[in-house]
C-alpha cells in the first residue's frame, strides 16, 4: 500500500486535466481566503500599527543584518521546531501534523502534475502515505488526548465547534479518507468502496481549502510574522517599554475594556483579557 500510487487510479473517476485544474483552484482559494481574512479582520493594519508604535519606543536601531539573523532564528525556532509550545506532547503532536501536511501536500502536487497516469518513482507514493499517516497520528493525538486535557482546552472529544474546529476536523477527514481510499484501491477488493472514499476525500479536501476565511488555516501565515516582530521588539528595546500588566483601577484601562468592572484591589483577577495576575503574597 505504501508504494502504490493512488493518484494513478483517479483517471477512472476524472481526467488528469481535471485533477490539475482542481489543485490550482484549491491554491487560488487558499490565497483568496487569506487575503479576505486579512481584510476582514484587519490583521495587517493591526500588525503594522503595533510595529509603528513599537518603533516609536525603541531604544536602538536594529540593522538589516541583525534582522536577517532574527528572521533565520524565527524560522528555525517558531516555524521549523515550534519552540513556542511549552508542552512537549503538544509540540510533538503539532510537528507531526505540520510536517505530515507539508509532505502530503508536496507529494500530492508532484503526483498530480508529474505522474497523473502512473509511472511515478516509488519515493512519491511513499511520501504521500507517510505524510497522510503523520498528519493523522498528530491530529488524532491532539483531538483525543491533548485537547481533552483540562491543562489545554478541556473539551470532550465529541464537542465540535463549527468555526473553531473546522480546520482540524477537515484536515483529519482528508487524511483518513485518503488513506482508506488508497488501501481499497491498492487491494482491488472493493472498487465501489474506493470510489466512495475517493469522493469523500475530495469533499474533505475542498472543505479544508475553501473555508480559510472561517477556519484557523490563515493562522499559520500570521504566526511567523508575529514571532519575528516579537524578536525585533526585544532586540531594539521597545518591548521593555510596554506595560507588563493592567491596573484595573485605572479609568483609562476601564475605558479600553468597558465590559469589565472596576477593581480597586491590588491583586486583580485574570479575566482572560491579557491581564496578568500578581503573584499571591504570603505573610
Amino acid at each position: 500500500m505504501l508504494t502504490s500510487n493512488p493518484i494513478a487510479d483517479v483517471p477512472a473517476y476524472i481526467s488528469p486535466m481535471a485533477m490539475q485544474i482542481y489543485v490550482i483552484v484549491m491554491a487560488i482559494l487558499v490565497v483568496g481566503g487569506v487575503l479576505l481574512d486579512v481584510i476582514h479582520k484587519q490583521s495587517a493594519k493591526y500588525f503594522f500599527a503595533n510595529a509603528k508604535k513599537a518603533e516609536a519606543m525603541r531604544k536602538r536601531e536594529v540593522s538589516s543584518g541583525e534582522k536577517m539573523g532574527l528572521a533565520v532564528a524565527t524560522v528555525a525556532s517558531e516555524v521549523l521546531t515550534s519552540s513556542e509550545f511549552c508542552n512537549p506532547k503538544r509540540r510533538l503532536s503539532h510537528l507531526l501534523t505540520m510536517y505530515g501536511f507539508i509532505i502530503f501536500l508536496v507529494s500530492t502536487v508532484a503526483l498530480v502534475f508529474a505522474y497523473p497516469t502512473g509511472g511515478a518513482p516509488t519515493i512519491w507514493p511513499a511520501l504521500w502515505h507517510i505524510g497522510a499517516i503523520s498528519l493523522a497520528v498528530g491530529g488524532y493525538w491532539f483531538w483525543f488526548f491533548i485537547r481533552v486535557d483540562v491543562a489545554a482546552e478541556g473539551k470532550k472529544w465529541y464537542e465540535v465547534s463549527l468555526r473553531g474546529d473546522l480546520f482540524i476536523v477537515s484536515l483529519l477527514a482528508m487524511s483518513t479518507f485518503g488513506l482508506i481510499w488508497s488501501y481499497l484501491a491498492s487491494s482491488g477488493a472493493d472498487s465501489v468502496g474506493a470510489m466512495i472514499f475517493f469522493w469523500l476525500f475530495v469533499v474533505a479536501t475542498t472543505t479544508l481549502f475553501s473555508t480559510v476565511l472561517w477556519s484557523k488555516f490563515a493562522h499559520m501565515f500570521f504566526k511567523p510574522a508575529a514571532a519575528f516582530q516579537k524578536r525585533v521588539t526585544k532586540a531594539d528595546g521597545s518591548r521593555e517599554n510596554l506595560p507588563a500588566k493592567y491596573d484595573l483601577s485605572d479609568p483609562a484601562v476601564h475605558e479600553k475594556f468597558p465590559d469589565i468592572p472596576m477593581y480597586m484591589g491590588k491583586n486583580p483577577p485574570n479575566m482572560g483579557l491579557g491581564i496578568k495576575r500578581e503573584a499571591p503574597r504570603h505573610y
